[in-house]
């Protein structure tokens, strides 16, 4: 079980890029938004600036797998998309974790504690 849900709806994608406040860096942009719903709620994308199909997959896989750790300390109630960038698919998912866990600490959407581990 997941403790986020997906974003799959155009108008969910645009609704973050227009409202949402954005953090940007050389392999990663992250938009985050409130929404009206208590659980979290992730989009990915790439673009064809990323490169071909298989680097585009690459992209969102390396995505996901940084993003599964940091799930479980994201405040609930939020849309947060995540935009591959063109260095993206040549990127560890390690060091793509850390780009987007100091996005989520500039957007205030880290709990001190993670939720369900009862470690701080």
């Amino acid at each position: 079980m997941t403790d986020y849900e997906t974003l799959k709806e155009n108008r969910e994608f645009h609704r973050a890029y227009s409202r949402g406040k954005h953090y940007v860096s050389p392999t990663l942009v992250s938009y985050a938004v409130k929404n009206r719903r208590h659980v979290v709620r992730v989009g990915i994308t790439t673009g064809k600036k990323t490169g071909n199909a298989v680097r585009r997959n690459r992209s969102r896989r390396v995505i996901r797998e940084a993003f599964r750790p940091l799930a479980v300390s994201v405040k609930p109630g939020y849309d947060i998309v995540f935009v591959a960038r063109a260095r993206t698919p040549f990127a560890k998912s390690g060091d793509i974790r850390r780009v987007m866990e100091s996005h989520l600490r500039s957007a205030g959407l880290l709990e001190t504690e993670a939720r369900g581990t009862g470690r701080p």
